[in-house]
């Protein structure tokens, strides 16, 4: 019988009690996708879809535990980075991502939860600019975190989101997809994938729903899985943004929660 070897995805972040966002809904992305999920977990949060109401962070220590457990035993080829929340922790995730190399990294700079609710200690943003986003294939700020990335203004359209390009590319990641969904008066969701010499634009139309709850999360894990699968980075970040937009626009045939809820990881079995 023939066997297939599933690749295996590492995802580093902090772990939603709610089950929306974080550590679950990576998991959820990376198992619907087709690849094998493993995780570190960084933080502990009291969290549903209302709201975040307590942070516990994880020592670096034990942190940097997790990751020898994982590496020294699993072929990882594909790292997703989501919440790190502080600046200890950053750079334990820095230095083992450098210690083990695995062959693709995408960092999304948690920052804000859907709630409004800070997830980043301000004094951490230093150490995750010039540690953690150099070291990564692609980075996937939304526009608040890549406002906060480079200290502007949150755009309000997508001229000023193209007017972000260059300060966005000298963070130091090998590519950059901004995304457009707080952009709320446009017609369509529109990304930006910034790469070192060209820009790729990939558009869908937006979605009504208030259960967007994990859609960066998601996201990014998405796209590390289909990296790890083989695809490159412009396709592995199109079937990534399909995901999601098929898990965004199924996202009310569930009933989760009294606020943002979750949106529908495993659409693909119910469809």
């Amino acid at each position: 019988m023939l066997i297939v070897k599933t690749p295996i995805v590492l995802t580093i972040a902090g772990s939603d009690s709610g089950g929306g966002a974080g550590i679950q809904a990576d998991i959820k992305a990376i198992s619907a996708t087709g690849s094998y999920a493993c995780s570190v977990i960084t933080a502990l949060t009291a969290q549903n879809t209302q709201g975040v109401t307590g942070i516990y962070p994880i020592s670096s220590e034990f942190v940097e535990q997790q990751l020898d457990a994982v590496f020294s035993d699993l072929n990882v080829v594909a790292v997703k980075v989501g919440m790190l929340s502080d600046s200890n922790i950053i750079d334990s995730v820095a230095k083992k991502i450098k210690q083990y190399t695995p062959q693709y990294l995408v960092v999304d700079p948690v920052m804000v939860a859907t709630s409004g609710d800070l997830l980043l200690q301000s004094s951490a943003l230093e150490s995750l600019k010039f540690e953690l986003l150099p070291l990564a294939d692609v980075i996937t700020p939304n526009l608040p975190e890549a406002a906060a990335l480079i200290n502007v203004k949150i755009p309000e359209s997508e001229v000023e989101m193209t007017a972000m390009i260059d300060e966005l590319r000298q963070l130091g990641a090998k590519s950059v997809l901004l995304k457009g969904g707080h952009l709320e008066k446009d017609e369509n969701s529109t990304d930006l994938l910034i790469l070192s010499d060209s820009i790729e634009r990939l558009s869908t139309s937006r979605i009504k729903t208030r259960n967007t709850h994990g859609t960066g999360c998601t996201l990014s894990s998405a796209i590390a899985s289909y990296l790890a699968q083989g695809h490159e980075l412009l396709a592995a970040v199109a079937l990534g943004k399909q995901y999601i937009t098929q898990a965004i626009i199924h996202a009310d045939e569930l009933s989760i929660g009294k606020g943002h809820g979750p949106v529908n990881h495993f659409f693909v079995l119910n469809s």
